[in-house]
C-alpha cells in the first residue's frame, strides 16, 4: 500500500507506482468523493475512451414497451 502526506498548502502526490498502474498524466482531472470518512480520487475518463464498452450488450428486456 501506498501512502503519501498532505502538505502544509493541502497539496498531495500520487505515489509513482499507483499514477503509472492508472496511466494517469500530468493536468488530468481526479473527481474527488467522500463518503463514510473515506476520501476517494476518482480519474475523470474522456468518453472517447468508453466507445464500444457496450458491443456485443443484449438490448433484450432493457426498455419498457
Amino acid at each position: 500500500m501506498s501512502m503519501t502526506t498532505i502538505s502544509s498548502k493541502f497539496k498531495i502526490v500520487i505515489p509513482k507506482d499507483v499514477r503509472e498502474k492508472l496511466h494517469l498524466s500530468p493536468k488530468q482531472r481526479l473527481h474527488v468523493v467522500e463518503k463514510g470518512g473515506l476520501i476517494t480520487l476518482v480519474p475523470e475518463v474522456p468518453l472517447t475512451f468508453l466507445k464500444g464498452a457496450l458491443k456485443g450488450m443484449s438490448k433484450a428486456g432493457i426498455r419498457e414497451k
